[in-house]
């Protein structure tokens, strides 16, 4: 393939390949939200209001949603980087084998139990702390890859180039986090984009403000440093205003060539460092908010102000009636960090736990889909997943009869919004997969995770525990214990908060699903981690 300039080093290539093609297809905004949680709006995505929808000033998420299908039963992956990868190539993570965040660095893990990323932060080696039942599983830790024989990586077709072929002008603006550095898949113009602003391999940005230069001082650089915004630099100019200046800069090309456009606006908010934009944040202090929940509320409101001008651009440049805007964000909000304030594990609620989980909190993600003059406006229930989003964007651009070298696992849910076609079956199995220790102190309910949501049923799979009950060292009681306490069954239509595990009420359904999560978990060779007593691998929930 043509090598382009490592992202982050260059802004703008030259346009000749993305030029003057002009097929009457609608312009795309993906509107991409980092550690968002699915009640950190005044958007309705559940059956009611709930408290935690209230606290933050969201007028323009409730603007965009009064035209939009608004999806209550969207889902994402537990962390970032899967759900990016999977949006790019429809794959399913579990099947993508992209189970954690990648590393700035090549062949670095990035999980607590890999020797890479959190063991360096606090001064550990190793595969597995001393004690520790699991160690990490043998995972694509370098990311998505769009040339093939690049090791730990899934080589595949990216959403994006199918839409530059097809006469789009394809724009990245934040965060890509796709890939390891070093590798063909961390630059943004090898997937296919004309653009490419401040997308590396960083997962989090150094510095939210212009006066820090957004990380990029000499006391300050690393790699998670936000690059291409140098006019920005030791201005008040929070990251959030400055992204958003940025691509509605890059979108004067498109428009003036009439040229229709794919706008990926990954914000880097609201992830850490949770820092206050002081445009917003005062008057949460004024409410009586921490300082911790006055910055997270400040940087909520600073992304809804940029989804804002977004909207207004749309308007002034008389494009909104042919431009799609999709809003959604990559996993369930962070429930865990202490910089948010707050009491933990609760920002979520009425949800359980947050990103890292694969309870509802930590998966359950907001996502609204607006196309002018066909949208169904309302609340649609049927359950969708983030690799949704690869043929549903080309469903939107018409682009048709495509051949991927990677087997695509999801569905367009384009007829959901429009209510032409056939949609996804809402009774299709949604697998999630978090094979992982995500810190490097325990976590019981976010590190070593599955689950499979069928219909209102949800099974989650608590691998620890089901590695527990294979160890033959165990007394028979002991074993037993275990292997009921691994699979946990909930009706989410009678227990939105995963409260009350029916499995022992219901044996034929926890069978059943247990059946369908290792079915897809086999069938994709999915990562598992590894029973350190044993050197085996962890069992499938029906292998119990």
């Amino acid at each position: 393939m043509n090598k382009k300039p490592l992202a982050g080093l260059a802004a703008l290539l030259p346009l000749a390949s993305c030029a003057d093609k002009a097929p009457q297809q609608p312009n795309i905004v993906f509107f991409l939200v980092d550690d968002f949680g699915w009640v950190d709006s005044s958007v309705q995505y559940g059956e009611e209001l709930y408290p935690n929808n209230l606290r933050f000033n969201t007028p323009n998420m409730q603007r965009l949603s009064e035209c939009s299908t608004v999806f209550g039963n969207a889902y994402a992956c537990a962390v970032s980087t899967p759900t990016r990868t999977s949006i790019m190539t429809g794959m399913n993570a579990a099947h993508t084998r992209i189970t954690n965040w990648t590393s700035v660095t090549r062949d670095t893990p990035s999980d607590a139990t890999g020797g890479g990323f959190w063991m360096a932060e606090h001064k550990g080696s190793g595969d597995a702390a001393a004690g520790d039942l699991l160690s990490r599983p043998d995972w694509n830790l370098n990311g998505i890859s769009p040339e093939p024989g690049v090791p730990n990586t899934q080589y595949a077709n990216s959403l994006v180039q199918y839409l530059k072929d097809a006469g789009y002008f394809t724009v990245h603006v934040g965060k890509a986090h796709w890939a390891a550095a070093g590798t063909p898949g961390v630059n943004a113009y090898n997937h296919g984009f004309c653009v490419n602003i401040a997308g590396t391999m960083a997962g989090m940005p150094r510095d939210y403000s212009g006066m820090q230069n957004y990380g990029n001082t000499k006391e300050r650089w690393n790699d998670f440093a936000v690059q291409n915004l140098t006019e920005y630099y030791g201005t008040q100019t929070h990251l959030t205003e400055a992204l958003t200046r940025e691509a509605l800069k890059a979108l004067d090309y498109p428009i003036k060539h009439k040229q229709p456009f794919y706008l990926y606006l990954a914000s880097y908010a609201t992830h850490t460092p949770i820092q206050p934009d002081e445009r917003f944040a005062q008057k949460y202090r004024d409410a009586g908010m921490d300082e911790g929940q006055a910055a997270y509320a400040s940087l909520v409101e600073g992304v809804d102000v940029s989804l804002g001008q977004v909207l207004d651009f749309l308007e002034e440049k008389g494009i909104a009636e042919n431009t799609v805007v999709i809003f959604m964000t990559d996993n369930g909000g962070n429930s865990e960090n202490k910089q948010k304030g707050g009491v933990l594990h609760t920002q979520n609620k009425p949800l359980r736990e947050g990103k890292g989980s694969c309870y509802e909190g930590g998966i359950r993600v907001p996502l609204m889909i607006h196309v002018p003059g066909k949208t169904q406006v309302g609340r649609c229930s049927v359950p969708v997943i983030c690799e949704d989003m690869f043929p549903t964007i080309l469903d939107i651009a018409g682009v048709r009869g495509y051949k991927t070298v990677q087997e695509l696992d999801g569905q367009s849910i384009l007829p959901l919004v429009t209510g032409v076609g056939k949609g996804p079956d809402p009774e299709r199995p949604l697998v999630f997969h978090y094979p992982h220790k995500w810190k490097p102190y325990d976590l019981e309910d976010i590190d070593f995770l599955s689950a499979v949501r069928v219909g209102d049923w949800k099974l989650v799979y608590r691998i620890k525990e089901g590695a527990r009950s294979s160890l033959e060292s165990l007394y028979p009681d002991t074993r037993r214990t275990a292997r009921e306490a691994a699979l946990e069954l909930y009706n989410l239509k009678d227990d939105l908060g995963e409260e009350h595990n029916v499995a022992a009420d219901y044996p034929e359904i926890t069978a059943r699903l247990a059946d369908t999560l290792s079915g897809r978990l086999s069938r994709w060779n999915a990562s598992m981690p590894v029973v350190v007593q044993t050197g085996k691998t962890a069992p499938l929930p029906n292998q119990l």
